[in-house]
């Protein structure tokens, strides 16, 4: 297996909401496994691991904060969408629906379009849209 570097995003007890959610935004396979799954039967049915991998490469991790562990804000990091595929518009759309748009998806200086939103659970994206210039450009 090929090393890979994906996000892992800690939640605080709504771990199931958050990936069922990205699953619907993306699609793909998602897999959860609760603690008492894992044989942890105080800790209900929190998420000890999920993983969302999608059609397209995506690959999204995430768990619920165990019992007695301390879970701080992810106020540093921002998962980041990038590409000329035009259904990263829609990606757009659906994250940021619930959340806050933080700078609308539009055309940039750079040529691209652009956007920021924090989505219903407190997680940042990004999203860039590669224009058809630069794309072309490229190859």
């Amino acid at each position: 297996m090929a090393s890979r570097l994906n996000p892992y995003i800690s939640f605080s007890d709504n771990a199931r909401q958050a990936l069922e959610f990205y699953k619907d935004v993306f699609g793909g396979k998602l897999e959860l496994s609760t603690f008492a799954d894992l044989g942890q039967a105080d800790a209900g049915d929190l998420i000890m691991h999920g993983a969302l991998e999608t059609d397209q490469g995506f690959s999204l991790m995430g768990a619920d904060t165990p019992p007695g562990m301390e879970r701080r804000e992810g106020s540093a990091i921002s998962i980041s969408l990038s590409g000329d595929d035009a259904e990263l518009r829609d990606y757009f759309t659906k994250l940021s629906s619930g959340g806050t748009v933080t700078m609308p998806l539009e055309k940039q200086v750079w040529g691209d379009e652009f956007g920021m939103c924090v989505d219903q659970f407190g997680i940042a994206w990004m999203v860039n849209v590669s224009s058809g210039e630069q794309a072309a450009a490229a190859q």
